[in-house]
Formats: structure tokens, sequence, C-alpha cells
């Protein structure tokens, strides 16, 4: 039988006051995170290449909020996230309760096949040496824990091997898109990467595979362990849902506790 945890769109706010960075912050899925933590009054650093784009984006998706009520909970910094120093990674990383990455490539020709071709897991691995390296300096009695969220797909398979075995046709895709499209291989390599962060008891992670992601508001969706189903066109995921999980699993610590040190997949809920 297969855990399932629903989550609906009513949100009651959250009397918890955290702090968290997030990459990736205009892309399609990135954006909603940042939206929907400014809305539960949680302080976010952002990283992107523009702040103005960034609050366009953000105004784009809820008019009604007025960027003003984000100034205090928002700073973002300009940069591409891999041209940043290790310092200043560092002073980002800084104080957060969470990072959350919601990296991908661009889909043209030059996103896919161009540099950076391992912007996912390098992002991913400077983001950890950060957050390990503050702790390193941190009283053994005050080290703060961290979750750090990444976001995948349901193509990439979970390293330890407790996903369904695909079909002969599945896994002859998968190989192709390993081997012909960088970007598919950079997030499996960015999942073995965090799956296999295991020696660090403050550095805890989550890896949230969607199905078929598509635009929409948020409704209700459900974690599951594994892919349900076929890789071709089982169920879909709304961008706006993924970001939805992420927020859930930054404030609700019994989620969290549930999902940590695990890769659920995404499913939008009927």
């Amino acid at each position: 039988h297969t855990t399932q945890n629903k989550h609906s769109t009513s949100s009651i706010m959250s009397t918890t006051t955290t702090t968290t960075l997030v990459v990736g912050a205009t892309g399609a899925t990135g954006k909603h995170v940042v939206l929907q933590l400014l809305q539960q009054k949680q302080h976010v650093r952002a990283i992107a290449r523009s702040k103005q784009r960034l609050l366009d984006t953000l105004h784009e998706i809820s008019p009604n909020d007025a960027s003003e009520e984000y100034a205090d909970f928002l700073t973002v910094t300009e940069a591409a996230v891999l041209d940043l120093s290790d310092e200043e990674l560092e002073n980002l990383c800084s104080g957060c309760d969470a990072c959350v990455s919601c990296l991908g490539h661009n889909m043209t020709f030059q996103g896919v096949f161009g540099k950076p071709r391992r912007l996912v897991t390098d992002a991913a691995k400077r983001i950890c040496h950060a957050i390990e390296t503050n702790q390193s300096k941190e009283k053994e009695s005050k080290i703060q824990m961290v979750k750090f969220i990444l976001m995948g797909s349901d193509g990439v398979a979970n390293p330890n091997g407790q996903d369904e075995k695909r079909t002969f046709g599945e896994r002859f895709l998968i190989f192709l898109l390993r081997y012909l499209i960088p970007p598919h291989r950079d997030n499996e390599a960015a999942a073995a990467y965090i799956s296999g962060k295991t020696d660090n008891p403050n550095l805890e992670w989550t890896v949230i595979r969607p199905t078929d992601l598509i635009d929409g508001s948020v409704t209700k969706y459900e974690l599951l362990p594994r892919p349900p189903g076929s890789l071709f066109g089982d169920g879909v995921a709304t961008r706006s849902n993924v970001a939805k999980s992420m927020v859930d699993m930054i404030l609700t610590q019994s989620l969290w506790d549930e999902w940590k040190f695990k890769m659920p997949v995404l499913h939008d809920l009927n």
C-alpha cells in the first residue's frame, strides 16, 4: 500500500519564521517558491540575474500583492549562481533554515547543449559546500540544521534502486536522453550527489520529482515514494503545486520528517 500525503489549497498563515535561499528564483517553478514563501511572511534570499525581472514575475503571478509588502522579507542577489565566489555563497547560505534549488536548463539549443552543462549538479555541490563550511565555523552545540530541497523529475531514477523497474522501452529512452540530452544527465548526477550526502546529520535533503509539468494555480497534490506508473503520460504536476510542496516541507516539520533523505514523486490530485 502506498502512503499518500494529500494537501489542499487552504493554507493557514505559518507562525514559523524562516529564511530560505532560492536559486533559480525567476524560473517557471522557482518564482512560485519565492512568492509562496513571501505570502507566508517568510524571509527569502533569491539569486537572480535581474531583480526587476523577478519583481515583475511575482507581480504577473499575483497582481494584488504589492511589491512594497515584500521589501522587508525579500533580498535579491543579482548574479548567476555559479559566478558567485565561495565567500559570497557562504554569506548567502549563512543563517538560512533551508536552501531550495529550482535550477534547470533553458529549452533552447544553447540552453540544452551549451555551457554550463552541469549547472544543476555544480550548483548543488557548491551550495552544500557553503552550508558545511558555515557549519564548520559554528560551535558544536549551536550548529544550525539546514534543509536542502532539490527539484528533479520523475524521469530520474532514485539511486537507491527502490523505484519499480522500468520497461525495456522506458530504459532505452532514458539511455538515449542520458547520452543525447545533457540536462537529463545533469539532473541524474545532481540526484546522485545529493542522495550520497549521508555523512552530515545537520544537512538534511529531499529531491522532489514532479511528473509532467504544467502551469496553473495551486490545487491539491500527493507525494508518492516512487513513480506509480509509466514514464509516458502518467499524470501531471502543476509547477505551483511543486512549489507548494517545497514550502510545506520548509514550514511543516512533520512533513519534512516523513520525506527527508527521500525522493518523493509529486502528482496533482484531480
